[in-house]
């Protein structure tokens, strides 16, 4: 396997199974968040959209993907998946195909292990706890920050704007 050098060499599967190169977001400011649509969580995804819609037009996508690694709390193919969180919660950004956010061996994805390498949680510790852990890639393609599960997007929109007005 390719040691990674840069968020840019990354390609990642939308809903439909197609491959994406993350260098397709080069000089935007990411919010990339593991969901699950039964986590306690998931009404997280109204502040995401939120900021979505308030920052697009200035650079900002969030990238959400699915996963049902943690309690079982994604259980539905991703079609449905996508569906709920559309109808319930209104959201338009970008929803992913269902990622190992904590792979095994060769198993685990690629974009999932290059952020955890890059900025890993408390104490170090390189794998992602829950569901909805944020983090946050500034426009030169640098894992910024790392926000736990329990924390509401809106508490990071000063790092957005901050990001955002950074060239």
């Amino acid at each position: 396997m390719t040691k990674i050098k840069s968020i840019y060499d990354c390609t990642i599967i939308d809903s439909d199974n197609k491959k994406i190169p993350m260098s397709i977001f080069e000089g935007k400011v990411l919010i990339i968040v593991n969901t699950a649509t039964l986590c306690g969580f998931a009404p997280q995804f109204i502040q995401l959209e939120t900021l979505y819609q308030k920052y697009k037009d200035q650079g900002l996508v969030v990238l959400a993907f699915p996963s049902n690694q943690f309690n079982n709390e994604d259980p539905k193919p991703i079609k449905e998946s996508i569906e709920e969180v559309r109808t319930k919660y209104g959201v338009t950004f970008p929803i992913l195909n269902k990622v190992m956010v904590n792979g095994i061996d060769d198993d685990g994805d690629e974009l999932y292990e290059y952020l955890k390498s890059a900025k890993p949680g408390k104490f170090g510790f390189k794998g992602v706890l829950w569901n909805f852990v944020k983090f946050i890639v500034s426009r030169d393609g640098r894992v910024y920050q790392r926000f736990p599960s329990e924390a509401p997007p809106l508490i990071f929109e000063p790092v957005i704007q901050a990001l955002l007005k950074s060239n």
